[in-house]
């Protein structure tokens, strides 16, 4: 296995976090909500899922 997935892991950003924003945009529209939701990741998804 090459290190190419491993290098995006590490420096970019995951899936998690960059649906977390987007769902966080879309419901609120502030930058600041998304940036703190992006830090929650999965968290935010899973929640925002279950309390759909």
């Amino acid at each position: 296995m090459n290190n190419s997935g491993k290098e995006i892991a590490k420096y970019g950003v995951t899936f998690g976090t960059a649906l977390s924003i987007a769902i966080s945009w879309g419901v609120n529209e502030s930058v600041l909500w998304a940036i703190l939701h992006g830090f929650l990741s999965w968290f935010y998804v899973i929640w925002h899922v279950v309390t759909r």
